[in-house]
């Protein structure tokens, strides 16, 4: 027995076919059917039951199945642990992002990982959440970074990074002038925000709720798909916004657009990491994770 053959193991009876297993570790049907049969050999029992169409778990099986999946926890933990260790990796990753994080989180991460880990390359697509999950789960991205959490039964999720949601405006408005507000002064006056869905909005509307205040009662003159499109409406006087910190450092010191605290409410959240459950990622990813973390405040 080895860790191989349970990890193929847990994958089929995860993916619920010989086939399907063979499509997400990237071998042949027969040569996942050979490993189970191997695995069987060594405990001298049947694992699945292969009379009907679809496999199912023996009582031997279903009685193996949680130590697999402790096996495959232990394998992503030590791997995690080491990859510290680890400056000569090489390899090509395939990740996915969502739009605050593509186009304005990562791009500042890049370049030290490129730094510290010179023979990694890193190819990035920076779509919404669905499309991410989607190609995750087609296996043409090792993992993907979102916003909000997501429930999927064929992925693991697990929190990367912080960040923090805050009130900007316009240098010519009122509120610039100050240093920080309450949540009833920003709420008077007309805002830009993103569109309906979008992990940004959502972390908002949910603080309001939590405030007992109706997201729907906000003064919303303008919706736009992307934050590029917020931060240049609110430039523009359209309005106020509340989005991340991180997307506006340029503005910002540019002295274009102004954070202002709000002093009686809070809009943070957590980026997480989505990746599927009978994949192990190659350490070149599991290192790339533990960067993120360990410079989770330089962005």
């Amino acid at each position: 027995m080895n860790f191989h053959q349970l990890h193929i193991f847990y994958t089929v009876s995860e993916r619920g076919s010989f086939s399907a297993a063979a499509q997400t570790l990237h071998m042949t049907q027969p040569a996942v059917t050979m490993q189970v049969q191997a695995l069987e050999d060594y405990f001298g029992a049947k694992l699945f039951d292969r009379s009907s169409k679809k496999i199912i778990l023996s009582e031997a099986g279903r009685t193996l199945l949680p130590f697999a999946l402790r096996s495959i926890q232990l394998m992503r933990e030590t791997d995690q642990a080491m990859s510290a260790f680890t400056h000569m990796l090489e390899g090509r990753l395939l990740l996915g992002a969502s739009l605050t994080i593509g186009e304005y989180v990562l791009p500042r991460l890049l370049g030290p990982f490129g730094k510290t880990y010179p023979h990694i390359s890193i190819m990035m697509k920076v779509m919404n959440t669905s499309q991410l999950l989607e190609e995750i789960h087609k296996h043409q991205l090792n993992f993907g970074l979102i916003e909000a959490p997501v429930t999927h039964p064929d992925m693991v999720i697990e929190p990367v990074m912080g960040d923090e949601l805050k009130l900007i405006v316009p240098r010519e408005h009122p509120l610039a002038e100050k240093d920080e507000v309450t949540l009833a002064e920003a709420l008077q006056h007309p805002f830009v925000l993103r569109e309906q869905g979008s992990g940004t909005r959502r972390v908002m509307e949910e603080q309001l709720l939590a405030k007992g205040l109706d997201p729907g009662a906000m003064r919303v003159v303008m919706e736009l798909g992307s934050t590029g499109a917020v931060k240049s409406a609110v430039e523009a006087g359209l309005g106020l916004t509340i989005i991340s910190t991180s997307s506006v450092k340029h503005e910002v010191a540019l002295g274009l657009l102004k954070i202002v605290n709000i002093t009686d409410a809070s809009f943070k959240r957590q980026f997480y990491a989505i990746h599927l459950k009978s994949t192990l990622l190659p350490i070149s990813a599991v290192t790339f994770l533990t960067f993120l973390r360990d410079h989770a405040g330089d962005q």
